[in-house]
């Protein structure tokens, strides 16, 4: 496994992950009609201006091709933290082997990098992988609500404060 910065050429992969990382795990939680029209390539642009505008975006590697990913940035100081992990995403096949727990410490390293206090990610409540990050050391410090096509979903926000702790139990949870 290999995890590291990612570059323009990795667009399109990020994209196709994030696809299909959503239609399985939101599946039955977002609107069916949303989750059928989600576009690579939109995802791929997108992803594409945030290693342009150099916001932490990470990858891992296996078997020669990215099998997932992680975006983090700084953000104004709020009580959940000043560092935000805005996505973790691992392809079906390839979680449950440490890709989540080596792409989480990535983005708080780059965090603490910035000089980030502490980390925070929302998570959609029903997301069947909440177990995931309080394994990894996230406490649940908020309860609220994204709309996504039209629909309300409760999320959860996981905080890891000091940024430290994040760093620390991904490691310790498992081998990378």
């Amino acid at each position: 496994m290999i995890v590291r910065p990612a570059r323009a050429e990795d667009a399109a992969s990020i994209g196709a992950v994030h696809v299909a990382s959503w239609r399985s795990t939101y599946a039955g939680i977002l609107p069916d009609h949303y989750l059928a029209r989600l576009s690579v390539v939109r995802q791929a642009h997108g992803y594409e201006r945030m290693m342009r505008a150099r916001l932490g975006v990470f990858v891992a590697v296996a078997e020669r091709r990215i099998v997932g990913f992680t975006t983090a940035t700084r953000v104004a100081a709020t009580p959940l933290g000043d560092g935000e992990i805005q996505t973790l995403y691992v392809l079906d096949d390839f979680r449950e082997r440490g890709f989540g727990r080596a792409l989480l410490q990535a983005a708080g390293e780059y965090l603490s990098g910035l000089d980030c206090s502490g980390a925070f990610a929302w998570v959609l409540r029903d997301n069947p992988a909440v177990f995931f990050y309080e394994r990894v050391g996230g406490k649940r410090a908020a309860s609220g609500t994204t709309h996504v096509a039209g629909t309300a979903i409760p999320q959860t926000a996981y905080t890891w404060n000091p940024i430290g702790k994040l760093m620390e139990k991904a490691h310790r949870v498992g081998e990378v």
